[in-house]
């Protein structure tokens, strides 16, 4: 399905939030807070638009992007940065040694992984202790009184605009579907703690329905 959409997946996200994706991925970066010279990882970094704001925040840094589909890769490395490096990896198997990135971002993976506790145990062990771990998703709208608002962007609107500019309809309604079926960010928070990460945070945006939760790995 990613590799259908590849080459229209960064125009559609930036036209379902309304142009607020851009900043939802900065405000992961700044999360992260890579040290000069650091070492980070962007997991199911797609067409690789956080590891690019990395590389822009942190020139000094190296900014490894691993994705699973390569038609995503392939859309990602044109014009790529030169510190940023590209990997295909398997979120639940990451090859890399324990102990390597200062921090390890994720933006849309987890909600389309089958063991997200399988996940976030890998993000730790390739994790420096007292690194950060940043995980950007989609989850259902919280409950408020625009809550009608927000299903109706997701079940209406996005499968409808995603069958227009990508001529893909199956991918678009797959996406509210997830989301809706999807965790909120006070659970994402509880399974990140039960991989082992310490001082979770949460912060939610767009009605509720994109989750930020940021953590790190105890010294």
């Amino acid at each position: 399905m990613f590799a259908r959409i590849a080459r229209r997946y960064d125009l559609m996200n930036t036209l379902m939030s309304f142009g607020m994706d851009r900043r939802w991925r900065r405000r992961v970066v700044e999360l992260a807070g890579v040290p000069a010279g650091g070492l980070m990882l962007d997991v199911g970094a797609g067409t690789g638009k956080i590891a690019r704001e990395a590389a822009r925040a942190y020139p000094g840094a190296r900014i490894v992007a691993a994705d699973f589909t390569p038609e995503m890769m392939t859309v990602g490395r044109e014009g790529s940065p030169a510190n940023v490096v590209w990997v295909l990896a398997d979120a639940m198997s990451l090859p890399f040694r324990d102990r390597t990135f200062d921090a390890v971002t994720s933006g849309f993976l987890v909600r389309n992984v089958r063991d997200m506790p399988g996940v976030l145990a890998e993000q730790l062990r390739v994790l420096r202790p007292g690194g950060r771990v940043v995980c950007l998703d989609a989850g259902p709208p919280a409950l408020h009184t625009l809550e009608p608002v927000a299903r109706f962007h997701l079940n209406h609107v996005i499968p409808r605009l995603g069958a227009l500019v990508t001529g893909d309809a199956q991918a678009y309604r797959y996406l509210p579907e997830s989301t809706q079926a999807f965790v909120d960010a006070p659970r994402i928070a509880r399974a990140m703690e039960e991989a082992g990460f310490a001082f979770t945070q949460t912060e939610r945006y767009m009605f509720g329905t994109i989750n930020v939760v940021h953590a790190r790995r105890p010294d």
